[in-house]
């Protein structure tokens, strides 16, 4: 045989066909799509799971004030009323004491899940120090209660008792402001800020506006 002959055909012989090169593009696109394709799954699951957060927050409380005609966190009662848990009781002044995010287990928002919990209107221990414990969101952030306004220095402009999900990414904040309110962070009963620092404390005033980078995380707050 010429062996310039067998050269050119070692040499055709060495790439790849148009049709193997379409098959690799096209397992590539699937590949890409159900990357794709999880990935708002797993955003659309936070935002929902951010929402049922705010709601069954909301429908506790209520439930609580049907209950014993106070809110949890600031119910006088308390310590009477279940004296095996023994939590410590409010004062009962219709106020909510201390920031969210306090890691103080003697304010009343932490004593606020704790009477939650022993009530049975959310999961949890009910004594001792870890009885409460901020619950987590799903997003490696935590959930809070607070109330707005003076003596907090922060509140995002409500006076009243608010819950509020830390760490939520750009999108999904975006997404439960505009599903659950009206998709303006300075307005309505959901209001956010975007965060500097993980689990933050609420500031006084919310941020101008929703910023969707990718990487932004906010603090949002919805008011009872």
């Amino acid at each position: 045989m010429n062996p310039s002959v067998f050269n050119d055909r070692k040499a055709a012989q060495a790439g790849f066909t148009l049709v193997e090169i379409a098959i690799v593009l096209v397992i590539i696109g699937l590949l890409l799509g159900g990357i794709l394709k999880g990935q708002e799954m797993i955003n659309q699951a936070r935002i929902k799971n951010a929402i049922n957060d705010f709601n069954g927050v909301t429908v506790a409380v209520t439930s609580y004030q049907d209950r014993y005609r106070a809110l949890p966190g600031d119910d006088k009662g308390a310590s009477a009323r279940w004296t095996v848990q023994a939590p410590a009781s409010g004062d009962g002044d219709g106020v909510v004491e201390g920031l969210y995010n306090d890691a103080t287990a003697t304010t009343e928002t932490h004593l606020f899940w704790q009477h939650l919990r022993i009530a049975g209107f959310v999961p949890g221990v009910t004594t001792g120090a870890a009885a409460g414990t901020l619950p987590p969101n799903a997003v490696a952030g935590v959930i809070g209660v607070e109330t707005g306004g003076a003596p907090n220095p922060g509140g995002l402009g409500f006076t009243t008792l608010m819950i509020c999900s830390s760490n939520l990414p750009d999108k999904v904040a975006i997404a439960v402001d505009t599903q659950a309110d009206d998709g303006n962070s300075q307005t309505g009963q959901i209001r956010a800020q975007l965060q500097a620092a993980v689990n933050p404390a609420t500031v006084a005033a919310p941020a101008s506006s929703y910023v969707e980078t990718g990487i932004a995380q906010y603090l949002v707050c919805k008011t009872f």
